[in-house]
């Protein structure tokens, strides 16, 4: 598995992170076999959230570890979202929501912790000082945010003095806008419309990592565009591609995130293991730049 950067971090982490929001839909003993995969594949890099499985899968993802050092894995958890209530980057919330997950985790500490969606109400001076007691105890090493614009992220930075060193935000090739917007400068199309307001200029120009989750989906949790008949000229070029590189469709799949010069780190959301090792082969490909633009023509994208 190949390694970057994370942000402005200093760790080294897997081009290919390991999402765990879907363990608890598989029974433990798959779910221990799918995280020993992981690591066998080298990657190592695992991101989880309080909210996933309302917290059962922090806990199957640590019952998984009990047999390892805990220098061995890179641990990331997401906090603030109280589910169906409302966003909560409260000082008071904030914490509690930390405690929480080392307890779940059976961890000491969490490598990075990201603020989960944008909260409205939020106090950037109370997150600032709640990312100050957390690192001043050791809880929390890294820190950063998730589907938040460059504003967001400027008024966080403020007043949090720890570097932001990753950014989560919906991309895949069927949910494209992030790369659409910046090909459509100055035109009058819908493909002109700023919904990130350049968040992936900005993120590059910050050196803030983007994590790319829902890779495989399209529209918001709407389906998988893979095999999928509403997507036939795109899942055709996928398939070319991948006969030319003897991988599977999956792999492109990751492979086109990767191929982007932004260094995205793609957020699998597979359980099953043998995806997840195509995801992990993505990291060899390196596609062309005819073949990146084909593919994103295919997906119903247009060139200017």
């Amino acid at each position: 598995m190949k390694t970057q950067n994370l942000g402005l971090s200093g760790l080294n982490v897997p081009v290919v992170a390991v999402g765990c929001m879907r363990l608890n839909t598989i029974d433990k003993k798959d779910a221990d076999y799918f995280i020993k995969t992981a690591l066998d594949l080298g990657a190592n890099f695992f991101d989880n959230a309080d909210v996933y499985g309302d917290g059962v899968c922090e806990e199957i993802f640590s019952a998984a570890l009990t047999k390892l050092k805990r220098s061995d894995v890179l641990i990331q958890t997401k906090c603030g979202i109280r589910n169906g209530k409302a966003f909560d980057f409260s000082k008071q919330h904030i914490l509690k929501a930390v405690d929480e997950s080392l307890t779940r985790l059976r961890t000491d500490y969490i490598d990075v912790l990201l603020l989960h969606r944008p909260d409205i109400l939020v106090e950037p001076e109370e997150v600032a000082e709640a990312f100050g007691v957390l690192q001043a105890s050791g809880k929390v090493r890294y820190f950063g945010v998730s589907n938040q614009n460059p504003t967001q992220i400027e008024l966080l930075k403020k007043y949090v003095k720890q570097p932001l060193v990753a950014n989560q935000l919906q991309f895949s090739i069927a949910h494209a806008n992030m790369v659409s917007e910046g090909l459509h400068v100055n035109m009058l199309d819908d493909g002109a419309v700023n919904r990130t307001g350049g968040i992936l200029d900005y993120c590059r120009l910050n050196d803030i990592t983007v994590q790319a989750w829902s890779p495989f989906r399209y529209g918001f949790f709407e389906g998988i565009f893979l095999d999928n008949p509403k997507f036939p000229e795109l899942n055709a070029k996928i398939n070319e591609v991948a006969k030319r590189y003897e991988v599977s469709n999956t792999a492109i799949a990751i492979a086109w995130i990767l191929r982007h010069p932004a260094k995205i780190q793609p957020v699998t959301g597979t359980v099953n293991p043998k995806r997840l090792g195509d995801c992990v082969k993505a990291s060899e490909i390196n596609l062309t730049r005819d073949e990146w633009y084909a593919i994103y023509l295919a997906a119903g994208n247009i060139l200017p």
